[in-house]
């Protein structure tokens, strides 16, 4: 699955000091929020790889997406009112459907130009699903990806916590996929000790073209030393994970008798900050009580993460020499490599392909 697997540490500084690090892969759906936060005639703004985006809820309930900037003066939108039909700017009231069509410029007198037929504003696609909101950024066309999806219990969202990482979305997105710091930056006297290290062995396989580039963690007995499983869901479960790109890992854990999914995304809010989202399912009796205990502990989890990704961000800025080592590297090996033929694809007008074939890795953790 890996044609740079070596057979000795690599010495060779990895792609996120050179070629596609750091590059925010457009055509591609990013996260943007989960959809209980907004309620018909909401409107909110992010910014997304860069760019202002406001989403809101009409008053038919559906979910839309547009540039978040007046085409008149560049104004802000999202500061503006929305009535559930259209959006008017608080500067000079031009008036937008959520089509992105102009309705109203109040300043023109009839026969100046502009008028409303000839202004649109440019939107995005969107979709809300499984209780999650989705911006694709990048062309509106009929053939888009398929959004990420949970499986089993999508339709049964529990909790979504979300943190900010102040780095490039290659350097959150392979902190969060490492599988070798989980004693370390996670430890525990509950579910990780220091002393609970030993050889794991796990089958990977590419995704199917269907669910997008990327690849599968193949499901397995869960790590003897994963006891927050075991508390969770009341004994080891069978474990599956998938990474897609850009940035999306989905676990699926499930027992005889329970499932959990978790879902994490990353999504660039500049080329230097990124919002890291996680949301999860479970099908366990007495969900509001037990949301009230897991979130802080999955919000101290994500931040453990955060922190410990900074700590690279601020040794990275001295210039070191880095290395990637076999096997617990090669998953960011695969992130790159997968990345660039995103790239590639996109410059050639072609589909992406997957270049990953069948492999066992190995690693202590």
């Amino acid at each position: 699955m890996d044609d740079t697997r070596p057979d000795h540490v690599s010495q060779t500084a990895p792609d996120y000091r050179l070629g596609v690090g750091g590059v925010m892969l457009r055509e591609a759906w990013y996260y943007a929020l989960p959809a209980h936060d907004l309620t018909p005639g909401d409107m909110v703004h992010r910014t997304l790889l860069g760019e202002p985006v406001l989403i809101g809820r009409g008053a038919d309930h559906k979910i839309f997406a547009m540039r978040d900037t007046c085409p008149h003066r560049g104004t802000l939108l999202s500061q503006g009112q929305f009535d559930g039909r259209e959006v008017e700017c608080a500067y000079h009231g031009w008036r937008f459907k959520t089509d992105g069509q102009c309705t109203a410029i109040p300043s023109q007198c009839a026969g100046q130009r502009p008028q409303p037929q000839d202004i649109r504003a440019q939107t995005f696609a969107v979709a809300e699903h499984q209780g999650n909101v989705w911006v694709f950024m990048g062309a509106k066309n009929a053939n888009l990806p398929p959004v990420p999806e949970v499986p089993a219990i999508g339709d049964r969202l529990q909790l979504h916590v979300a943190v900010t990482f102040a780095c490039n979305i290659d350097l959150a997105a392979i902190g969060l996929m490492d599988p070798a710091h989980g004693a370390f930056v996670h430890r525990s006297s509950l579910w990780r000790k220091a002393d609970s290290i030993y050889e794991k062995h796990k089958a990977f396989s590419p995704l199917p073209e269907s669910e997008g580039l990327g690849w599968r963690m193949d499901r397995h007995t869960a790590s003897r030393n994963s006891r927050a499983y075991s508390l969770f869901l009341g004994g080891a479960p069978e474990t599956e994970i998938s990474y897609r790109l850009p940035s999306v890992r989905i676990e699926h854990a499930r027992t005889p008798k329970y499932n959990y999914c978790g879902l994490t995304a990353c999504t660039p809010v500049t080329a230097d900050i990124t919002e890291v989202h996680h949301v999860m399912y479970w099908d366990l009796p007495g969900a509001a009580a037990l949301r009230g205990i897991i979130r802080p502990i999955a919000h101290r989890f994500l931040d453990q993460d955060r922190r410990a990704v900074m700590s690279m961000v601020e040794g990275l800025a001295f210039n070191p020499p880095t290395m990637l080592v076999q096997d617990a590297d090669t998953q960011t090996r695969w992130y790159y490599r997968l990345k660039r033929e995103a790239l590639a694809a996109q410059t050639e007008g072609r589909a992406p392909r997957n270049p990953l074939t069948p492999v066992t890795l190995s690693w202590r953790s």
